[in-house]
């Protein structure tokens, strides 16, 4: 079951109401419990203004993380692509039955390669899964088989290049598990809702349309770092440039 942050759209309207909330409730108290003197009024914004200086630093912290992951992911999805067609090229070095084999399956492969890049169905990517996992499986088998009838070097390529794309896969696989840690999360949050708190105490009777700008601020933040980090949900995603082209020249040398 995939977590709120895989949604980004979706955590932006709690944050933003959950934010809002808190701030309000945090004019509320200040209503209620008024501050007696200035020396304590001096020492609520000290505080505040720290707080405001830590969010910032964690949102830009965890916005870089994001970008780096985003960033992996595309670099993986390239280097994807060029295993598939360098593999697809040293297959002229297979016999002509066993190179007409693999190329046949890389072409299937690269299909589903594409698939795992687009599709946001949480069963139809177990199935892609399973149907990789065989296709792999396939495409060993195919490599192997010829060199070992008849082992020589030049095939001996075939084989390095058909493990740099099983390779690849699992690299790609390895880059879009890998999220931002829960725990920021959960940091991020708390010292917002304690900035938003604080925030709607110092402002007592002041407009309440005000109380509204930083939780629409802090939302916004917490949308684009989920957006970047989540690969499948957000509007920002990676998308499988490289292998299309390769499935199009593919098809092309197909006809």
């Amino acid at each position: 079951m995939e977590n709120l942050t895989h949604y980004p759209q979706l955590l932006f309207v709690i944050s933003f109401v959950a934010l809002s909330v808190v701030a309000i409730a945090g004019s509320w108290l200040r209503r209620r419990y008024p501050i007696a003197d200035d020396e304590q009024n001096e020492h609520l914004g000290v505080i505040l203004a720290a707080t405001l200086t830590l969010l910032g630093l964690i949102i830009g912290f965890s916005f870089s993380m994001a970008a780096n992951r985003y960033d992996q992911r595309k670099n993986f999805e390239e280097a994807e692509a060029n295993a598939i067609g360098t593999e697809i090229l040293r297959a002229d070095f297979l016999p002509i039955a066993d190179a007409a084999n693999v190329r046949k399956l890389l072409a299937e492969y690269t299909g589903l390669r594409i698939q795992f890049y687009l599709n946001k169905d949480d069963n139809q990517r177990k199935q892609l899964a399973e149907r990789t996992a065989q296709l792999q499986d396939a495409l060993w088998s195919a490599v192997r088989k010829s060199s070992a009838a008849q082992p020589t070097p030049v095939e001996a390529l075939a084989i390095a290049g058909m493990n740099d794309v099983i390779n690849s896969q699992g690299y790609t696989q390895a880059a879009f598990w890998n999220r931002i840690p829960t725990a920021a999360w959960f940091l991020m949050v708390i010292i917002a809702l304690c900035s938003n708190a604080l925030i709607g105490y110092r402002s007592g009777n002041a407009r309440p349309r005000l109380l509204f700008v930083l939780p629409l601020i802090v939302s916004c933040g917490f949308l684009l770092i989920a957006d970047i980090d989540a690969p499948r949900h957000g509007l920002i995603e990676v998308r499988p440039q490289n292998l299309e082209s390769l499935a199009h020249s593919l098809g092309d040398r197909a006809r």
